[in-house]
């Protein structure tokens, strides 16, 4: 199927692969000075980068300075939301009713300066029905809408450096669905295919919009990344599919073998992903990781330590690639990426159990740095772990139930 580029926003889903540039508001004035909001008239020049952890709540959001975890921010917001870092380093997306929402963390470096004032949740909102998930690669950050199959990319940096949202380009999917893009560096995207029913795979859009390729034989599409030499990695009910100028599927082991979240690093050509194998199983828990090595296509299913368990919300990676799962048992495993040997495991929380739904609060993992950030609704606290020696480096508690967590580097 053909395209063009139009001057107007595509507001239906279904009419086609459309991209088009959507006029923003954009600001060449320096980072310092881009905004008139309360994080950058706060601001103050500080010695280096200052990441910040940023937690839902039913409620509000919670953001903490990730070095003492003490609470810096507490901003109301209705309803349940999710949180993304937007890739700029400052920014997080929160999905709201109307789309995502930018949260101002308060923190940023520009031209080798950093900066850190109070964090503010903006007016500023990339419209979206039923806003979903967000994907940064390259310089690109690309956001999906679930009701509608809207496409949504635009400048990472940009985000840091303009007044309002950013110049935006947008594209359509054939049908509404729960769905996900990749912008590759050349300006290829890669999005899902399906309809609220099903979901069977993906398809492959030039530059101009024009589709050049589709793979259909991945059910259930979900979870993506990007890893070493530009290669994307999609998960499937029945394994994973690869694409670097062409698409590969690898097979899983098993007839039934989902895997639903992929775990990258630009840096290593392995993807973690979860994986599932009882099509039947009752709750959220799981107990094998999958290692897809890309150089070698290979689909490896590695077993966790008995009585280890995890969900999607506890699968990160390591600074040299590790996977690393926050188990059921509390304790953060480090597994080796290509061979799944447990390096290390460290305790951190009390033994926890599954969520009754997914959108419940239950433990979660974030890694930067080293650094594994471990939430602990149970205790209403949050852990900073240092993953090379087991040490449990901080610990912040709260006054509310922390649900997920996004880190920015600051």
């Amino acid at each position: 199927m053909n395209s063009s580029r139009s001057p107007f926003p595509v507001g239906v889903a279904g009419l086609g692969v459309t991209a088009l540039l959507l006029t923003g508001c954009s600001s060449d004035d320096s980072t310092a000075d881009a905004a008139e909001g309360t994080a950058a008239s706060s601001a103050a020049e500080v010695p280096t980068a200052q990441p910040r952890v940023t937690l839902t709540y039913d409620g509000g959001l919670l953001v903490l300075d990730a070095d003492t975890l003490e609470v810096v921010g507490d901003l109301p917001i209705d309803g349940f939301t999710r949180v993304n870092p937007a890739g700029d380093g400052r920014h997080v997306l929160v999905t709201t009713d109307e789309g995502f929402q930018v949260l101002d963390t308060g923190v940023w470096t520009d031209g080798g300066t950093s900066y850190a004032g109070d964090p503010e949740l903006t007016d500023d909102v990339f419209a979206a029905d039923t806003a979903g998930h967000v994907v940064v690669h390259g310089d690109r950050t690309v956001l999906f809408a679930d009701g509608t199959g809207d496409i949504t990319s635009f400048e990472t940096a940009a985000l840091r450096s303009s007044e309002g949202l950013p110049e935006t380009e947008e594209w359509s999917s054939e049908a509404a669905h729960h769905g996900v893009a990749i912008e590759l560096t050349d300006g290829t995207m890669l999005s899902t295919l399906g309809d609220s029913e099903s979901r069977s795979g993906v398809r492959v859009l030039d530059a101009d919009g024009t589709e050049v390729d589709r793979a259909e034989n991945c059910p259930g599409v979900h979870g993506e990344g990007t890893v070493a030499g530009e290669v994307a990695v999609f998960g499937c009910e029945d394994g994973v599919l690869l694409y670097d100028g062409a698409f590969t599927k690898l097979d899983a082991p098993d007839e039934f073998g989902r895997t639903g979240n992929v775990f990258t690093t630009e840096s290593s050509p392995v993807a973690v992903g979860d994986y599932k194998s009882d099509p039947d199983l009752e709750g959220y828990l799981l107990s094998d990781i999958a290692l897809v090595d890309t150089a070698s296509d290979r689909l490896q299913v590695v077993p966790l330590p008995d009585g280890v368990r995890y969900t999607f919300r506890d699968l990160a990676r390591g600074p040299e690639g590790e996977a690393v799962v926050l188990g059921s048992d509390g304790a953060v495993h480090v597994l080796d990426e290509e061979s799944g040997q447990l390096l290390a495991s460290h305790p951190v929380i009390d033994a926890w159990e599954g969520p009754a739904e997914w959108q419940d609060p239950h433990p979660a993992i974030k890694v930067l740095d080293g650094i594994a950030y471990v939430t602990e609704p149970a205790a209403n606290a949050v852990h900073a772990l240092d993953l090379a020696s087991g040490e449990v480096l901080a610990t912040g508690e709260l006054d509310a139930t922390p649900n997920e967590i996004a880190v920015v580097t600051g």
